[in-house]
């Protein structure tokens, strides 16, 4: 009973207004501010759904930056269109005693369009506010509220979103009506929530206390795989007038396919005929959807276009056709109408794209989760996935930014999980040749053929085309040798579902083999060394290796007349282990020395206790890739 009084006064406490703080940084218990750039003191979050087109969210955050380090921490953004109203925002500035010395609003923060520079529409903004201070530590306080039209989207709480922040204080309310029906789920959060049911309203609410920062480790996971947070997803919804109900990716993927694509595939008559005409001499539907794609490629670019229906509803497929550019959503669209005209079925895709593979959440449907849109085609025996907005990227092939994760397909049967294709190491190559003539005075001259396929394509795949000074300066900084001059470089693309690029060049390094006392120094491995990487102790999360990829380096040198030795050190190394395998060995026929390196990345997920010896296996290929060679040279 008194527990639950308590919770009536504090709750009755925030309605009133925030609750206030000291912000003397002294008061910080030293274990927040050990590895901690930033400490954020105290945040209240507040979300009111009046109704599902009316959802208040009020933040108070007060945040003191320790250094630095932690001086992006102390940024606001907030997002707002037409559909999201930001009602209110204030602040202040505390030094490190706790003293005001600042108050600022809502003219103070700059306010600008979102546009990328090649949307033609767009009705999103954005207005930020960094606090101009450069004596540390400071304390900045927002307080702000956002109106929502809709509830389809309701923001999670993160109290502690990176590894350099520590949290003292963070609370949660959410605040709906006693019969709104909602699924939530919480991750990484002890006990249970405090809730409060009467007559007009249902009261959830949720607390951390001393999150302590942590010191960052490599090799992990996602943070959102482990990271304290709440999602929260009402059954039924409003969004921007349009209305639906849902509790699973079913029943959401029904709605986007009935309400947000339905009656946006119709085309012109003259392009029907078109597409047609493209594919009346091929005899199978895959050969079918490669001329389309191809059309599709030639014919538009990728925009960003996000008007109508905040970014969820694509641009007509007759749209697009006339203007020759879309987003995502619409040249996924178009693509799909195309296919159609071909009697080829093809599925709408929600996925959440990026460099680092990101699943939806199986077991909990909500619309926040996905940020693009990619195209399935089910063809029989052989499902053929397709990007829909880069002019370059190869059929059937999906770069690294949607590869190897799980998926909404959006049918007229509802919604269905799928998994994108993954590559694996043996897929991902990177196979070098190389010839090089080492000159008497350490100079070396020589070519490279260098062949990659699978994501490794994907990596090297936007230097071609460029302008030979652009791609030597670009090449600089993948070859990352001292001295080193391309003179001419040449790429071959070869386009399929396994795309491969040749890339030929004709190099010069000044003084690579440095020459003293008679003495020739060389290092064998000249273009690959592996970055070595930190040693750690208490390891706290799994060692995720996000893709796997094979490497293989064959360098010739030419060695020259001077060169005495007959011999060379024993220096062969064989290492073998779960996360991978490393091969070095050198050769010396005559003048010809000939090294040969294989390195394999076994993608997965290992226990923390693993990390030693995945640091050692790192470490130990470094060490062996930096290995020189003494050749003695003629007096």
């Amino acid at each position: 009973m008194v527990k639950l009084i308590g919770f009536i006064l504090f709750f009755l406490s925030s309605l009133s207004g925030f609750t206030q703080d000291n912000y003397d940084s002294d008061l910080i218990p030293s274990t927040l501010k050990n590895r901690a750039n930033a400490v954020i003191r105290n945040e209240e979050t507040m979300v009111d759904m009046r109704s599902t087109d009316n959802v208040l969210r009020s933040v108070k955050q007060a945040i003191t930056v320790l250094n630095k380090n932690g001086e992006d921490n102390a940024r606001l953004v907030l997002f707002y269109d037409r559909n999201t109203a930001i009602k209110s925002i204030k602040g202040e500035v505390y030094n490190a005693s706790g003293i005001l010395t600042k108050k600022f609003s809502q003219s103070n923060f700059r306010d600008e369009s979102t546009a990328d520079g090649f949307s033609l529409f767009v009705d999103s903004r954005v207005k930020h506010y960094l606090p101009n201070e450069s004596t540390y530590p400071y304390t900045v306080v927002y307080t702000y509220e956002i109106k929502y039209k809709q509830n389809l989207i309701i923001p999670d709480w993160v109290p502690k979103t990176a590894d350099d922040i520590s949290v003292e204080k963070s609370t949660y309310t959410f605040i709906c009506k006693p019969g709104d029906e909602l699924r939530i789920k919480t991750q990484s959060y002890t006990g249970k929530p405090e809730e409060i049911i009467n007559d007009k309203q249902k009261t959830i609410f949720w607390k951390v206390n001393n999150l302590l920062a942590v010191k960052s480790e490599p090799y992990s996971p996602n943070a959102e795989t482990y990271q304290t947070n709440v999602k929260i997803a009402p059954k039924q919804f409003d969004y921007y007038n349009y209305k639906g109900s849902y509790t699973n990716w079913n029943q959401l993927g029904k709605w986007v396919y009935d309400d947000l694509l339905k009656g946006r595939s119709a085309l012109s008559h003259s392009t029907i005929e078109t597409i047609k005409e493209l594919v009346k001499n091929e005899t199978t539907a895959k050969a079918k959807a490669k001329k389309i794609y191809e059309y599709m490629q030639n014919k538009t670019r990728y925009i960003s276009v996000q008007i109508g229906i905040g970014g969820f509803q694509p641009v007509t497929a007759a749209e697009v056709d006339r203007l020759g550019y879309g987003d995502c959503k619409a040249l996924v669209n178009y693509t799909q109408s195309l296919l159609s005209v071909a009697g080829i079925e093809s599925y709408y895709c929600v996925v959440q794209a990026g460099s680092e593979k990101i699943s939806l959440d199986p077991s909990f449907a909500s619309m926040i989760q996905g940020n693009h849109v990619i195209l399935c085609m089910p063809l029989k025996g052989d499902t053929t996935w397709l990007e829909c907005t880069s002019q370059k990227i190869p059929f059937g092939f999906l770069s690294d930014f949607t590869d190897d994760r799980i998926v909404l397909a959006c049918t007229a049967e509802g919604g269905k999980l799928l998994r994108t294709p993954k590559l694996s190491s043996q897929d991902n190559r990177q196979i070098r040749y190389a010839e090089l003539t080492i000159l008497s005075n350490g100079d070396a001259n020589g070519k490279i053929k260098t062949v990659f396929s699978g994501l490794q394509y994907n990596t090297n795949e936007d230097i071609i085309g460029k302008p030979l000074a652009e791609q030597q300066k670009l090449l600089n900084n993948i070859y990352n040798v001292d001295n080193i001059n391309f003179s001419s470089v040449d790429y071959v693309q070869k386009k399929g579902i396994y795309p491969e690029i040749d890339e030929n060049i004709t190099l010069n390094i000044r003084s690579y083999a440095s020459i003293n006392n008679h003495k020739m120094l060389l290092q064998l491995n000249a273009f690959n060394v592996k970055s070595s990487i930190s040693e750690l102790r208490n390891r706290i999360q799994p060692v995720y290796i996000n893709r796997g990829f094979v490497e293989e380096d064959t360098i010739t040198y030419n060695l020259p007349e001077e060169i005495l030795t007959d011999l060379l050190p024993e220096n062969d190394k064989n290492i073998k282990t779960p996360f991978g395998e490393y091969i070095c060995k050198t050769t010396l026929n005559g003048k010809k020395l000939t090294y040969y390196r294989k390195f394999i990345i076994n993608d997965g997920t290992f226990p923390p206790q693993a990390y030693s010896n995945f640091s050692k296996f790192i470490n130990d290929v470094n060490s062996a890739d930096n290995y020189k060679v003494i050749l003695s040279l003629k007096k």
